[in-house]
């Protein structure tokens, strides 16, 4: 299933910029659940249920939520093809703080794990993963990592525009040309630190975020020391689905645009020997684009990801 925007879609910047600011999907087709997590934190769900067997989990990306109209869009698409949905927030991305001084970060997968155990609770026999940018990460590091127990119930994963590489798109990131996305993040960033100051007074540098410039610095000063991490170098060393894809042992698809702005050549990457895994490169797209026009109003991402996982679900059910 090949990606032919039109010309005037032909562009990283375009792709990526447009969605985010004008796409509107409607999310009052969706349910609010909040999740207790076992060190006394919250998860919050979005759930849009029509009584199927089988459920989509849509992980967003860094600075998002289930709110987005690419989550949207997907759990819409979803329910059109039989399956529920759920997206859900990382910690403090749902509009409310999270309990904790740390928040979360690009490697850590036990929050999506609790979501996958709840989704079993519910009785579903099918569960398909998909993944956006940093929820892209998390999804590929919780199918690969080691010492992780991965229910007989999942059948499939898609993620789209993955930094799988974290050190060299975060050295991307800071280059002048891709400076709106840099301080996009950033004022979120600045925004939630003034939050957690206010909760947990004297333990939150506001002063040194106002120098903050790159991802390094961010990271160096507040993701690595708020999460256990030595360095910037060792938390993306440690993070980086990348080094991991060669163990996946679920049918996957990994969706990285070549006109990303967000990604290098180490975010392409050659995983011949592993048959679970499949990398497809589309000329456009950009980061979390995929902009289609049709009736239907579904991007071609969404498209995309239910064709894969639609014939993951068959296969499962054909092999009992």
């Amino acid at each position: 299933m090949q990606y032919t925007p039109p010309w005037w879609l032909r562009n990283g910047h375009v792709q990526s910029i447009i969605p985010s600011l004008f796409r509107k999907v409607d999310g009052q087709f969706v349910e609010r659940v909040r999740l207790d997590t076992p060190d006394d934190d919250f998860i919050d769900l979005d759930i849009a249920r029509k009584g199927n067997k089988r459920v989509l989990i849509v992980t967003h990306g860094l600075e998002g939520n289930s709110q987005r109209p690419y989550c949207l869009g997907m759990m819409k698409a979803g329910l059109s093809q039989d399956w529920d949905a759920v997206a859900w927030n990382f910690r403090s991305c749902s509009g409310e703080p999270n309990r904790k001084l740390a928040s979360y970060h690009s490697g850590q997968t036990r929050d999506l794990e609790q979501v996958i155990n709840w989704a079993l609770a519910q009785g579903y026999v099918q569960i398909g993963l998909v993944g956006f940018s940093i929820g892209g990460n998390k999804t590929l590091l919780y199918l690969g990592r080691d010492g992780i127990d991965r229910p007989e119930a999942l059948v499939g994963a898609v993620t789209f525009s993955v930094p799988v590489d974290l050190r060299s798109s975060a050295h991307h990131l800071a280059k002048r040309r891709n400076r709106i996305y840099m301080q996009n993040f950033l004022n979120s960033f600045r925004e939630k630190l003034e939050q957690k100051s206010e909760l947990f007074p004297g333990q939150v540098d506001l002063e040194r975020i106002k120098t903050v410039r790159t991802f390094l610095e961010y990271d160096e000063h507040y993701t690595a020391p708020m999460n256990g991490f030595e360095s910037a170098e060792h938390y993306w060393r440690e993070s980086s689905s990348k080094t991991v894809l060669e163990q996946i042992q679920l049918p996957t698809l990994l969706i990285n645009a070549q006109d990303d702005p967000f990604l290098t050549p180490e975010c392409f990457p050659e995983t011949a020997v592993n048959p679970c895994f499949r990398l497809e490169t589309p000329r456009y797209g950009g980061h979390v684009g995929f902009m289609s026009l049709n009736r239907e109003r579904r991007y071609w991402s969404e498209s995309r990801a239910l064709a894969f996982l639609n014939s993951c679900s068959n296969a499962r059910t054909r092999h009992g």
